[in-house]
């Protein structure tokens, strides 16, 4: 059950985007009958898919590259909060609650994250 923890949370998160990933390529190319698409949509599908797969088997390259995206996803997310402008228009007054907590929550995964692996620790 070590597996199940937020020193991992990173790993699972970007297990969850190649899987949707893998689904939005099965969609275009089987539902959509698109051929390109799929193909381009394949390329950060499998490089996700094998960062998750080497970050929960303890690569500690993988861990680095994981650490990375989180840390630029929650750079994406701080500073959608300020300039953001269709996520705002779809959330209307939710947008700030919900982007922040987003942030928030993106921040800390980053950080236990770091922290549970010993990534920056001498």
């Amino acid at each position: 059950m070590k597996k199940l923890s937020v020193s991992h949370g990173l790993d699972y998160l970007l297990a969850l985007c190649a899987f949707i990933g893998f689904l939005a390529v099965l969609q275009t190319f089987i539902i959509g009958k698109h051929y390109i698409i799929p193909t381009i949509l394949l390329l950060p599908t499998v490089l996700l898919g094998n960062f998750a797969w080497y970050g929960l088997k303890q690569v500690k390259w993988a861990q680095y590259v994981n650490f990375w995206v989180g840390f630029i996803a929650t750079s994406h997310l701080f500073f959608a909060v300020f300039w953001a402008k269709t996520p705002r228009d779809m959330l209307g007054s939710a947008f700030e609650p919900v982007f922040i907590a987003l942030t928030l929550g993106m921040l800390l995964l980053t950080i236990f994250y770091a922290r549970g692996n010993q990534l920056f620790s001498r």
